[in-house]
């Protein structure tokens, strides 16, 4: 019996991954460099079982499509336009910057000057899965820092198409393979590209808009589980693949449109939970595919070539938007955040590479140094994040000195005069209910929440609020928990908050502390630490069912 490539590459694949992520995990490292290790082992470069190069990369796309879908869910036209002020000039500023550096180094060794300038570019582009997936580790997607970096990545998606109409076509003036073209050809090739750009964003507002909230509203109306999950694949995968073809965009525009303007109907939280499983089954795929492109022989042959390669990348372009977010007057913790996003480089700079391979205008050499920058960059970049980690007790500290509006001078913030009142951990969808129905309530509380935009917002609405970890040394005595009668965690990570009640608990044994699950396991593990009840959200709907039946049983 012939075994299937494709079933081998999924399964070689998906099997070792877990099995590398868990080893990382074990190790306090960041499962995703389990994954691109277990890239590396069935990889072409290493010994013993090899799984399908090209078919692993095909089925990463899919990852992309579905990952940039969901942000699009999470994600509103409004968003995208509240930070086009700071993303358009900064990711076109960056990719400049991050070009000249990769010339500069080409230039330095002896190329020529089209291949450092397609090197240049691979190296100025950074990978959406690595961000998205870096973001919503650390629950930072919706916040204002969150809605810079995917609106810089959005605006980098369209220069990078731009990119890849534009080399084909000057090919020849910068000596490569490919007919010659005037500049009166180059100009109208440009101006198509261009215009396929904005009839693509133009559909999709004025016919998309119309035409997805419905299909999914009628799929919902049969009552089917299985069409409604088949209807937001379709329309993820469907939009990415008509996009390409029809408007020339990426497979990862089209999808983030088509989820963007999905967000806008009541059924988008239930599309982002129906596609969730195979979007994170697909990106696992996609740090595979990265992972079997790594030739580990380039580190012996050209060490210093790759360290140069990687400085520009996690180093250069790092500093270059570091400079432009806090030239705009975004706070530090936003500009280190953009900063350590930004600090790797993916899928289209392997297009790119493959493109310069094709045109003979990137040597084997060039490319080997993109792939090597690319993987290296993608294992350091979560070490940055934990290292940002790391230094996030002094920003938030930082940005809680900082003045508010209407005052001067350094302070710390603390709430003595609170008394009998409630804290509140969290002010995501769940905590902004709770606080609705406090203040309905009169009861006074105050919230802790660790990012810096949500809490100046509650501090100009006159609501007590505090910037940082629950856990961390002094917020709880801040919030004067010793007086406190309530504890109520509204985060949704069942881990931190078992920490943070246990904390509570140290400091106030008699507190009463509610919080929030979402299994028996995460119940059982938060009344360990402390909780004194738990609510989980099924459990709550079928006693809510359950007593008004027996409400009508005893009318």
């Amino acid at each position: 019996m012939e075994h299937s490539p494709l079933i081998a590459t999924i399964v070689g694949g998906l099997v070792l991954a877990f099995v590398f992520g868990m080893l990382a995990n074990r190790l306090r490292m960041p499962p995703l460099i389990g994954y691109l290790i277990a890239g590396i082992v069935v990889g072409p470069f290493t010994p013993g079982f090899v799984a399908d190069a090209d078919l692993a990369h095909e089925l990463s796309e899919i990852g992309v499509i579905l990952l940039m879908f969901g942000v699009g869910l999470h994600f509103s036209l409004r968003d995208l336009l509240s930070v086009k002020s700071i993303a358009i000039p900064g990711a076109i500023v960056q990719i400049a910057i991050a070009t000249l550096f990769g010339m500069s180094l080409a230039l330095f060794i002896g190329w020529p000057l089209g291949e450092g300038l397609l090197f240049g570019l691979a190296l100025s582009t950074a990978s959406t899965v690595v961000l998205l997936t870096a973001l919503q580790e650390r629950r930072i997607l919706e916040t204002k820092r969150g809605q810079i970096a995917i609106g810089w990545l959005i605006v980098e998606d369209i220069a990078m198409v731009l990119a890849l109409v534009m080399v084909p076509a000057i090919s020849s003036m910068i000596g490569g393979e490919g007919n010659a073209v005037t500049t009166s050809e180059l100009i109208h090739t440009l101006a198509i590209t261009i215009g396929k750009v904005i009839a693509f964003v133009a559909v999709m507002l004025l016919v998309g808009r119309r035409i997805i909230p419905w299909m999914l509203a009628r799929t919902a109306a049969t009552g089917s589980r299985e069409l409604f999950r088949l209807a937001v694949l379709a329309i993820a995968l469907g939009f990415a693949l008509g996009s390409t073809y029809l408007f020339g965009v990426s497979f990862a525009l089209g999808a983030f449109f088509a989820g963007m303007i999905l967000s806008e109907s009541e059924l988008s939280h239930r599309a982002a939970e129906e596609s969730l499983p195979l979007r994170d089954a697909f990106a696992v795929l996609f740090f595979v595919s990265v992972g079997m492109l790594f030739d580990p022989s380039i580190i012996m042959r050209e060490p210093w070539l790759i360290l140069a390669t990687l400085f520009i990348i996690v180093i250069g372009k790092s500093l270059a938007a570091f400079a432009i977010v806090i030239a705009f007057r975004h706070p530090l913790g936003t500009a280190l955040t953009i900063s350590a996003s930004l600090a790797q480089i993916g899928e289209f700079s392997f297009i790119l590479a493959a493109l310069g391979v094709s045109l003979g205008l990137l040597s084997d050499t060039g490319r080997d140094l993109i792939l090597s920058g690319a993987i290296l960059s993608i294992l350091i970049n979560p070490l940055l994040f934990m290292g940002l980690d790391k230094l996030k007790p002094w920003l938030l500290n930082r940005e809680e000195k900082r003045p508010l509006k209407g005052e001067s001078g350094t302070r710390t913030i603390s709430y003595p005069y609170l008394h009998a009142h409630a804290i509140l951990i969290g002010y995501g969808r769940v905590g902004k209910l709770v606080g609705a129905s406090l203040q309905q309530q009169d009861q006074p509380f105050i919230v802790l929440e660790d990012q810096p935009e949500v809490v100046q917002a509650l501090r100009e609405q006159g609501i007590p609020a505090l910037c940082g970890n629950a856990a961390a040394p002094g917020m709880m005595e801040a919030a004067n928990i010793r007086s406190a009668r309530w504890l109520l965690v509204a985060i949704p990570d069942a881990l931190e908050a078992g920490q943070i009640i246990e904390h509570a608990r140290r400091i106030n044994p008699q507190i009463e502390v509610v919080a929030r699950a979402h299994s028996d396991a995460q119940i059982e593990h938060l009344e360990k630490h402390g909780a004194s009840y738990t609510i989980m959200g099924e459990r709550e709907i079928a006693k809510g069912m359950a007593n008004w039946v027996r409400a009508g049983v005893e009318w």
